[in-house]
């Protein structure tokens, strides 16, 4: 049985990852990263964070919109992306049908289920990998696929059920 949520969760790892070294290409080559970029980013990998933070019931270590640098988005990947990964592909049924209480980043109070969680923050942050997509190429700049049919080809072309990062 296929665990679209486990494969979610590798897809943004995977995507993740190819869009820092498309980064760091760009400033290898004596690029700039558009600021606009770094923040649409460092927003993608603050949600993870928030979103480990809630799921584990304490305090998340940034806050929605705090910016960084590449070096910074290179170590909340590193702390988030693959946790966030072994979270949903270690949850059994109950975990998955948890439900959570929380508050959002303006103080309004909410409750959610675990496997929606688990659903909306790779969803979340294609969205917002998009953004920053659009915005290279609003630069001048040439954005990198990060699409998950992308993602499923090269599954599909290593013969691997995950792609290795």
């Amino acid at each position: 049985m296929i665990n679209t949520n486990e494969k979610l969760g590798a897809y943004n790892v995977w995507a993740n990852e190819t869009l820092l070294r498309h980064l760091d290409g760009l400033v290898a080559a004596g690029q700039e990263i558009p600021a606009v970029c770094l923040r649409l980013f460092s927003h993608v990998l603050n949600a993870q964070a928030i979103w480990i933070a809630r799921l584990s019931d304490t305090k998340s270590p940034v806050k929605v919109w705090q910016e960084h640098d590449l070096a910074g988005l290179h170590q909340l990947h590193e702390q988030t992306s693959e946790h966030l990964h072994h979270l949903i592909r270690s949850a059994d049924d109950a975990e998955l049908n948890r439900m959570i209480s929380y508050t959002n980043s303006v103080g309004d109070a909410y409750t959610s289920q675990v496997s929606d969680i688990f659903t909306h923050v790779p969803v979340h942050a294609n969205y917002h990998r998009a953004q920053v997509a659009t915005r290279l190429r609003e630069n001048g700049l040439e954005p990198i696929n990060t699409d998950f049919i992308t993602y499923c080809r090269e599954l599909s072309a290593s013969g691997k059920e995950q792609v290795s990062l």
